[in-house]
């Protein structure tokens, strides 16, 4: 059994016209969201072992602040592919991931992780900026991670979550 943790980056800037797409920051917001969804992360007991990130500088700072707020011990790793990615590239990464890992978190953008909650699931559910889906894969090996095959445990939405 595996689980995968699928972590939409938090609200980014559009103040700056000038900026790239991938190099947009995270706004006032998202920078408060993402270690709210941290510590969510920490209170229920949500440990991935492993943290993938999109490069993409608000998917990177996300990952960051999550990763900071839920006292992750593992460190973040980046792949290119996870950028606007197609639900096949998500499977490529996801299907990389070392057998003796149960637990991993990418972080990445829309519409890659409600496609991607989609094809596992077949389930559709909004992933706003900040949101994490819970995904359960009855497999012993990510790379026999198939469509249909996950159960969506939980999709947790910052601006749902009553403090």
């Amino acid at each position: 059994m595996k689980t995968l943790y699928l972590l939409r980056h938090a609200k980014s800037s559009w103040d700056d016209s000038s900026v790239s797409d991938f190099d947009r920051t995270l706004n006032s917001r998202g920078e408060k969201a993402a270690p709210f969804v941290g510590s969510l992360m920490k209170e229920r007991g949500m440990t991935p072992e492993v943290i993938i990130s999109s490069p993409a500088k608000r998917a990177k700072q996300t990952a960051k602040l999550v990763a900071k707020a839920a006292g992750f011990p593992s460190k973040i790793s980046y792949d290119e592919r996870i950028y606007e990615a197609s639900t096949a590239r998500l499977l490529a990464v996801i299907g990389e991931i070392a057998d003796d890992v149960d637990s991993a978190l990418l972080v990445g953008h829309n519409p890659g992780m409600e496609s991607l909650i989609w094809y596992l699931t077949g389930k559709m559910e909004p992933m706003p900026t900040a949101a994490l889906a819970v995904i359960e894969l009855n497999v012993d090996s990510w790379s026999d991670v198939v469509e249909g095959g996950g159960v969506l445990i939980t999709v947790i939405r910052p601006k749902d979550e009553v403090r």
